[in-house]
């Protein structure tokens, strides 16, 4: 959103204020929704994080600006009835004063299915290993893990090419589910993933 495009905002709809909704850039969790006026998209635009009007201070306020957990912007997108505000950022530690990863409940997410699936993955990595398979990937380690990925993406591969529509979404889930395991082994997240795909793709 370049800044000739604050002047597409409609700006008299909201009294010079206009709704802007955060989303994290690399998972989509919505994170918060703040409102801004002319000065807080300019300032937004200009310094690369996200800024707000704050309307019990009445006054241009960075998100941020005393804890240290900044939005840096990644993207603004103007809605069709211009007005209110899509802003795609990369939190600097928990966006909500609560301590919280967003200010809504659930944390926001926009894949919640994935992100409890990793939760539990998390949770049986000290579980017993003789009732929890996933635990029993954990005890025997990475390299386990690691062959697990390799034999589950073998069978993806050779489900495609017989064509098996149905036998490559099971594998395809297999390899996923397995990918998450060594992530958390690595103490990595699929947003993490996400993160490195989108860092590859900046623009040169």
């Amino acid at each position: 959103m370049s800044g000739e495009l604050i002047d597409r905002v409609d700006w008299d709809k909201g009294g010079g204020l206009v709704p802007v909704i955060v989303q994290h850039a690399h998972d989509g969790r919505v994170l918060m929704l703040g409102y801004a006026d002319r000065e807080a998209l300019a300032a937004t635009l200009a310094s690369g994080q996200v800024h707000f009007h704050s309307r019990s201070r009445g006054r241009l306020w960075k998100k941020g600006e005393t804890s240290g957990h900044v939005l840096n912007l990644v993207s603004l997108a103007l809605d069709c009835d211009a007005d209110s505000v899509l802003c795609q950022a990369l939190p600097a530690g928990p966006t909500c004063h609560t301590g919280t990863a967003s200010c809504f409940d659930g944390e926001g997410d926009a894949h919640p299915w994935l992100n409890r699936l990793e939760a539990l993955i998390e949770s049986r990595r000290g579980a017993d290993p003789e009732t929890s398979y996933v635990a029993g990937l954990f005890a025997r380690g990475t390299k386990r893990q690691a062959q697990k990925v390799g034999e589950e993406g073998l069978e993806t591969a050779l489900a495609a090419v017989a064509g098996d529509r149905d036998e490559l979404r099971a594998e395809a889930a297999d390899l996923v589910f397995h990918l998450l395991v060594l992530l958390r082994s690595g103490d990595l997240t699929l947003a993490d993933v996400v993160g490195e795909l989108a860092a590859r793709h900046r623009p040169r």
